[in-house]
């Protein structure tokens, strides 16, 4: 079994660059599948989410190379082949192919998505775009079956404001006949960036990043190149970083703008931050002057789910309570438990977590329950006394990409070792 060992309380200097941004690759890479030659898309992440899609392409007949951040698509060849289990199973965001391949192929049979266990998160959104689009939705043996003789545009309001859903929508949307209305449409960057690469392609789409998103179909769609946004909750997580053990460091390749959220509430606890066009500098932190903050999670623009995690971290130094009450995801606490064996005071009650500082970390053996708690375990070990040693770190190579790598640059003291497990622990 990998593990990740860290040894804390080594200051931290220098640049860190920001990797493209993985919850647009997710969707990039699968609409991909509409095009009817080659698609390159540059700065993808080196992280397992992609390397999974590149080879849930390639099992229904794409030609996929992948290579220094850029992966060059040929979908000519690609039949509608079911993907009902294997690599499915192991993200999320594999049910963006469900809208790719049903635009392009009108039908398509995908398993149930895996990914981060955060509660409760049904796809009941993305369906009724589907049905509303002429799609006929079953479940058979736990895998989604689409199909649809056309699909024809229609007005869709989604209940809910979801990243997912209104992505899918969008993919399969493109393809149809006529002119879809996407109302209540989430507005996160990562919608605009895959809205501008269908655009490249020749899809005719309107409104992305706003709540009401208009596309006009077209009959098909043709290859392009086009460069993925920066990661801004990889960016805000090393904002967060840079606050907790950095003696200065400048964070590269980034949008300020999709930061304002994390900016403002790092300024609020009294963290100093300089903004450029495309970086951000972090000067060294008095932790002592550190104050506690109340964050509440709602959907973009306001503060991100993702962030929630690795915030608490630079919490348990604030001086007073805290608490964060995440609405997006209820159960993405978990991390909390990990962090009370790192003698932080901590509880939940309900949606809300309270964290209470100062409180001097020490290293212990933690899990990564999921991908954002992971990089909370990361910046808690490094801000610990002694080692830290965090378990099913698969969690965290899902979507930080080259990690140790860049930590090290930085000075930490952090690496990747194989341990051994008794049956008794590998059956736990």
């Amino acid at each position: 079994m990998d593990v990740y060992k860290i040894t804390g309380e080594n200051r931290l200097k220098g640049t860190i660059k920001v990797s493209g941004a993985k919850n647009s690759a997710v969707a990039l890479i699968p609409a991909s599948i509409l095009a009817n030659s080659p698609v390159t898309i540059g700065g993808i992440p080196e992280i397992s989410d992609a390397w999974t899609l590149k080879a849930l392409l390639e099992e229904i007949g794409g030609e996929v190379q992948f290579e220094d951040g850029k992966m060059i698509i040929d979908p000519s060849d690609m039949v509608a082949l079911p993907l009902p289990n294997g690599n499915v199973k192991k993200l999320r965001a594999s049910y963006y192919l469900m809208g790719a391949m049903l635009g392009r192929f009108k039908k398509a049979v995908i398993g149930l998505p895996g990914g981060c266990f955060l509660g409760p998160r049904p796809i009941d959104q993305h369906i009724k775009g589907f049905e509303a689009l002429g799609a006929k939705i079953t479940n058979e043996h736990g895998a989604i079956y689409l199909r649809a003789e056309e699909l024809i545009g229609a007005k869709i309001y989604l209940d809910v404001a979801s990243v997912g859903a209104t992505i899918n929508i969008m993919l399969a949307a493109v393809r149809a006949k006529g002119r879809t209305v996407i109302e209540n449409a989430a507005k996160e960057p990562e919608i605009i960036d895959v809205a501008t690469l269908l655009t490249n392609m020749g899809a005719n789409i309107k409104g992305a990043g706003t709540s009401v998103i208009r596309i006009e179909g077209v009959e098909e769609l043709h290859g392009t190149e086009h460069t993925i946004i920066p990661d801004r909750i990889e960016a805000a997580t090393f904002m967060i970083m840079a606050a907790a053990v950095g003696d200065g460091i400048t964070i590269d390749n980034v949008i300020p703008l999709h930061l304002e959220a994390i900016t403002a509430k790092l300024r609020e606890m009294g963290v100093k931050i300089d903004i450029d066009e495309e970086s951000i500098f972090v000067p060294k932190t008095d932790l002592s002057t550190l104050q506690a903050v109340d964050v509440k999670t709602i959907v973009y623009p306001g503060f991100p789910t993702d962030i929630q995690q690795p915030l608490s971290v630079l919490m348990t130094q604030a001086l007073g309570s805290s608490k964060i009450t995440d609405t997006i995801y209820t159960a993405r606490f978990k991390h909390i438990d990990e962090l009370r064996r790192m003698n932080a005071n901590a509880r939940v009650e309900g949606n809300t977590a309270i964290i209470t500082g100062p409180s001097k970390l020490h290293g212990s053996s933690v899990t990564a329950t999921d991908l954002r708690a992971g990089a909370a375990l990361v910046l808690a070990g490094l801000l610990a006394e002694g080692e830290t040693e965090i378990h099913d770190i698969y969690h965290i190579e899902r979507g930080y990409s080259s990690l140790i790598e860049k930590l090290r640059d930085l000075g930490a003291d952090i690496r990747r070792e194989t341990i051994m497990v008794s049956v008794a622990e590998a059956k736990e």
